[in-house]
């Protein structure tokens, strides 16, 4: 997951597929694929003039190639530990 603003994400292809998931206080905005239920991206509880986007769904970008990166295993969260 990488940090966008608001301004800065455009949703090209695939924006009638995406579904919204709010909980608890409703203000962040969490987005996934209504088809095959990958997470998108959110809008920020803590900044909501931010969105969270998971890099993997970018085109072009191949996250394991990145360097400088720590990866989640996506059950293993840090502030589990």
């Amino acid at each position: 997951m990488t940090s966008a603003e608001l301004e800065g994400l455009k949703v090209i292809t695939g924006e009638d597929k995406l579904s919204l998931y709010q909980f608890n206080s409703f203000t962040a905005k969490h987005y996934f694929c209504s088809v095959c239920g990958i997470y998108t991206h959110h809008q920020r509880r803590s900044n909501p003039t931010q969105f969270g986007v998971n890099v993997a769904c970018i085109d072009g970008v191949e996250p394991y190639e990145l360097s400088n990166v720590s990866m989640l295993d996506g059950v293993n969260h840090p502030a589990d530990r």
